[in-house]
């Protein structure tokens, strides 16, 4: 069977639900068991690329691009506007990141992060070498300079973020001719998994539910992205285990603290803060869900669609509807001092960011679920952009987007 072959397999529908392992039917009729392992465990056998971007995804983008098909075509028409995505970007590697505090210089990375990302998505969709090498050349030109991320508690907001976004790009430029894939994983499993780890176990010394549920989100998204990467089953069991199990905002039951059932919906834990922040929640979970679905896991299901019914509930309020809260309190610092949310937030309320289409597209077109309010949000939004269409300051490049090319359905 070819790899390609075995990519389709794993990725279409085979899921770790209620413990059980699915089968995967193949064209022809044959059925494929593939070995998940138990609940909550890695898979035996990672699938790559099997992170924010599997096979199918890929190669539907890929097809559909070729063939002048929307809503790809408008997706693909965004992603080669945007001036990260074009080739001969040049990285400027440092030894040294700094977020937060003095010194402060991390603008450079999630810059070419992004540019290496959108170089690799040309490259994959279209298969242009230009910008496959200049994808390759900005990840080994960092895996061969960076050495330390650092700064105040920001920090730890730095190795989360880009953490993340950097291990996918590189799984997109796995096997690419030049790519020191090996070199690359060293760099984070040294530079960004001590710091995602240090933070999940110990939050900065501070009370375990004085950082927002996006600090916890962001550390988990790198450490199951750095598991895929490296075929690491230990780091991929560890943040999986968070999601269902942390004792800090961004494990599912804290990040979603109130059910609303009779509307069908369930709280945020960032809604009294602002919408910004509470939108960033959704892209940081989706893009956890996703990844996690990559490699045959439903966590976007997970405790009967909790994720589902708060992006229902925030996609809601920020298409000017009202929706119920309840009072939320959590202690701060390092005493627990407690501190209250008696109010939903209208801080940033519409504000529109990229990651809407990644939720709309799972749950409307995957499962056929009705999200009338995730639907209309992602239909606000679309066609999505990514890091450098939605500003030049750090919060346009929290999520890597282009959720529209790379998931309609």
């Amino acid at each position: 069977m070819s790899r390609e072959n075995t990519h389709k397999l794993s990725r279409r529908g085979v899921l770790k639900a209620a413990g059980g392992l699915a089968l995967a039917g193949a064209a022809g009729g044959i059925t494929t068991a593939v070995t998940a392992g138990s609940a909550g465990a890695a898979p035996a056998t990672f699938t790559h690329p099997g992170m924010l971007h599997a096979y199918g995804e890929l190669n539907r983008a890929k097809v559909r691009v070729a063939a002048g098909n929307d809503p790809w075509l408008s997706g693909w028409n965004r992603l080669i506007a945007n001036s990260h995505a074009q080739s001969g970007w040049k990285a400027n590697p440092q030894a040294t990141i700094v977020r937060g505090g003095t010194g402060e210089n991390y603008g450079i990375l999630y810059n070419d992060i992004h540019a290496a990302y959108q170089n690799a998505l040309r490259w994959k969709i279209a298969g242009t070498t230009a910008h496959g090498d200049t994808a390759r050349d900005i990840l080994n030109a960092w895996s061969a300079t960076l050495t330390t991320v650092t700064g105040n508690a920001d920090r730890f907001l730095a190795a989360g973020i880009y953490g993340y976004q950097f291990a996918n790009a590189a799984e997109l430029m796995r096997g690419y001719a030049g790519f020191d894939l090996d070199r690359f994983k060293r760099m984070m499993l040294n530079v960004f998994y001590p710091l995602n780890n240090q933070f999940l176990t110990g939050h900065n010394d501070a009370c375990i539910t004085n950082y927002w549920a996006n600090w916890d989100l962001c550390n988990m998204n790198s450490i199951l992205a750095i598991g895929i990467l490296c075929d690491d089953g230990a780091k991929y069991d560890q943040a999986v285990n968070y999601f269902k199990n942390g004792a800090g905002n961004g494990s599912i039951k804290h990040a979603v603290p109130f059910l609303h059932d009779s509307q069908g919906l369930a709280q945020w834990q960032e809604s009294g803060r602002d919408q910004g922040h509470t939108m960033m929640g959704m892209g940081q979970m989706g893009a956890f869900c996703e990844m996690a679905w990559s490699q045959g896991e439903d966590l976007y299901g997970y405790d009967s669609n909790r994720f589902m019914k708060a992006a229902q509930y925030v996609a809601k309020y920020n298409l000017g509807q009202d929706v119920p809260f309840t009072t939320y309190t959590w202690g701060t610092g390092q005493n627990c001092a407690q501190q209250s949310h008696t109010v939903i937030s209208s801080a940033s309320r519409g504000q529109l960011r990229p990651v809407w289409d990644i939720l709309h597209y799972h749950y409307a077109r995957r499962r056929g679920l009705s999200v009338p309010y995730i639907t209309a949000m992602a239909e606000k939004v679309r066609p999505e952009g990514g890091g450098g269409d939605y500003g030049s300051t750090s919060g346009g490049f929290d999520q890597l987007g282009f959720g529209t090319l790379l998931y309609a359905k």
